[in-house]
């Protein structure tokens, strides 16, 4: 979660996909329910089931099972074919503005660097652009920055291809786009809350960026009310990655040691990010040695050296 159950609170606009957490996390949902009868937000339920959250939801919207990336690209598509994205935020707080390299393309449903071969990616190929400084170029109207060619993929996500892939018919469609749309503004903001009906597919990974893309466009990130927020447990997946227990990584999200990496200079160089822009703020990556230091003196004290 990138808020807390209790900032919910804040929401204007509360949408839940793929959860149900009337049923499935009461207690957590009392905030929801404070929102929507203290603040007059309004609540929207994404899920094929009508369930206990879809009764007291001021909209349900019955989706097709498996088909959230077309819905999340209709309202990515509706946001900035209408210009509601939140210009400000998203030139000074998002990568919009960073040029991507020429070569660049998306065609017959694959991205450039695809090796048919391997069946794999070099996202490399993806790299932006960089000035004699070493930092990506910035230039939010330029026609390869990450906006513009935001703008040429999901432009495909029209009203009608929403319709007809996820069954949700185009006029409901419109009126929760409208609603959605209004939040990328200052003095309104939306969170969106998922559960497994999203992160169980094959595509779950694109189904949570696309949320995420769509929050960034709104400037709903890092505000009270806002955010990405996964119902988790910590009897299940919370408990799963802090405890270590998935296999690709350490606790705190460090990745596990690669093949080679000898020593920590090994492991640091090859694994902490670093900053595209000047402006930027690296604060993992910066302060990766650290955080691995410290676990290494947790797990090994004084042997840790």
């Amino acid at each position: 979660m990138t808020n807390h159950w209790r900032d919910i609170r804040h929401a204007d606009l509360i949408m839940i996909n793929g959860a149900n957490p009337a049923e499935a996390h009461p207690v957590g949902f009392q905030w929801m329910m404070k929102a929507k009868l203290e603040r007059g937000a309004k609540m929207i339920h994404v899920d094929p089931r009508f369930t206990r959250t879809s009764a007291v939801a001021d909209t349900h919207l019955r989706i097709r099972t498996g088909t959230d990336v077309a819905y999340f690209g209709g309202l990515i598509n509706y946001v900035l074919g209408n210009n509601l994205y939140h210009k400000e935020y998203v030139q000074y707080a998002t990568n919009a503005g960073l040029v991507v390299k020429e070569g660049y393309a998306f065609t017959d449903g694959l991205f450039n660097g695809y090796d048919p071969q391997k069946r794999v990616y070099d996202t490399k190929a993806w790299a932006y652009e960089t000035g004699p400084d070493g930092f990506a170029k910035i230039d939010v109207e330029h026609p390869r920055s990450v906006l513009n060619l935001l703008r040429a993929h999901y432009n495909r996500y029209t009203p009608e291809m929403v319709e007809r892939i996820t069954g949700i018919p185009k006029d409901q469609f419109l009126q929760v786009a409208k609603l959605v749309g209004e939040t990328g503004r200052p003095d309104k903001v939306m969170t969106i809350v998922y559960a497994v009906g999203l992160t169980h597919h094959t595509t779950g990974v694109q189904l949570i960026r696309s949320g995420a893309v769509l929050q960034l466009l709104l400037g709903n990130i890092g505000r009270p009310g806002g955010g990405m927020n996964a119902e988790r447990g910590h009897a299940n997946i919370q408990g799963n990655t802090d405890h270590a227990i998935s296999w690709d990584i350490l606790p705190g999200y460090l990745r596990i040691p690669a093949p080679g990496q000898r020593t920590i200079d090994d492991y640091v160089k090859q694994s902490a990010s670093t900053k595209t822009a000047a402006n930027s703020l690296n604060f993992f990556g910066e302060n990766y040695r650290k955080f691995t230091v410290s676990l290494l003196k947790t797990w090994y004290g004084d042997t840790a050296t």
